[in-house]
């Protein structure tokens, strides 16, 4: 049986949460380096494209994120 290491279990967290807060940052540097507002415009002007575009550079920055701190 694989004993609980509270060491390792504490690690992956602050690596998670450290993850999540550099995504939200760059991602809020990539919505202030856009000339309109991403949200608007997807949300309430339904622009798909850019959907698709802002989803494939989010899962881009979440890979080299994820890529950085592990």
């Amino acid at each position: 049986m694989v004993e609980f290491h509270p060491g390792a279990f504490i690690n992956a967290l602050i690596f998670a949460l450290l993850g999540i807060v550099l995504f939200c940052v760059s991602f809020a540097v990539l919505d202030k380096l856009t000339p309109y507002d991403l949200w608007r415009e997807i949300v309430e002007h339904k622009n798909q494209a850019l959907a698709i575009l802002v989803g494939c550079m989010t899962i881009g920055m979440c890979i080299i994120i994820a890529a950085a701190v592990h």
